[in-house]
């Protein structure tokens, strides 16, 4: 379910891929995920507006159950942003734009 603007991401590239100094929203889903759907267009919409800004990547819970163990990821959407590998905050659930946005500016 990535797009051009939305990368899909797995266990074995994440630690290197979030440890970047450029703030990096995962958004933990799977695809018979009713709430992940509903939130996935949002998703896209904020990938092109921060695109260069805020790297947006989809992980599916289901074929990477790695990362979201490490987590303690428990309901999905679950996204969750990290700022040089440390997580600066998260949300679950399938939240409005402006909630994803406030997340985002956590980090900018």
């Amino acid at each position: 379910m990535a797009s051009d603007k939305v990368q899909s991401i797995s266990d074995d590239a994440f630690k290197a891929t979030i440890s970047s100094s450029t703030p990096c929203l995962v958004d933990f889903w799977a695809p018979w995920c009713g709430p992940c759907k509903a939130i996935g267009p949002v998703v896209e919409d904020l990938a092109e507006e921060y695109q260069g800004k805020v790297t947006i990547l989809k992980m599916n819970v289901d074929d990477n159950p790695v990362t979201p163990g490490q987590f303690g990821i428990r309901a999905i959407p679950t996204l969750i942003l990290f700022k040089n590998g440390e997580i600066v905050d998260q949300i679950t659930g399938a939240v409005g734009k402006n909630q994803l946005v406030d997340l985002i500016k956590k980090a900018l």
